[in-house]
């Protein structure tokens, strides 16, 4: 396998099921952070993930006055440093970029983060790794 040059955010949107998280991470003006140098681990939700959220939850997140609010989200899909899947495996929790845990439980083949399945690991990019997930994982309220 090649070695990916292009980022996470870049990485992501070529793959093509990502719009939405794309379109998220712009409201939240989080581009620029991730296509900087990094590394971050990125669990990263699919379209069909967001369409999971009950209806209008998206639209209402992406709006200008809760872009504090969608950028909690995000960067709680965000760990700092490369953790590729064979080393996520071996934690009970990471600590994101926004502060909070994730819980990761390994069952068998499948790795939850969360209440989410990773359905796709190690996607290489040049400032990190992605894994996808098939459900938005929400930061508990403090």
């Amino acid at each position: 396998m090649t070695t990916n040059t292009q980022n996470i955010v870049d990485t992501a949107v070529a793959a093509g099921q990502f719009k939405t998280l794309a379109a998220a991470l712009g409201a939240a003006g989080l581009v620029e952070t991730l296509k900087g140098a990094g590394p971050f681990t990125v669990f990263a939700p699919t379209d069909a993930a967001f369409a999971k959220l009950p209806a209008g939850t998206v639209e209402n997140l992406l709006k200008p006055e809760n872009k504090a609010q969608l950028a909690a989200i995000l960067t709680y899909h965000v760990v700092p440093g490369k953790v590729m899947a064979a080393d996520v495996v071996k934690i009970k929790e990471a600590k994101t970029v926004n502060g909070k845990l994730l819980h990761v439980k390994v069952d068998g083949s499948n790795v939850m983060i969360n209440d989410a399945t990773v359905t796709s690991a190690d996607i290489a990019a040049s400032n990190g790794v992605i894994h996808v997930i098939d459900t938005v994982v929400l930061p508990q309220a403090a």
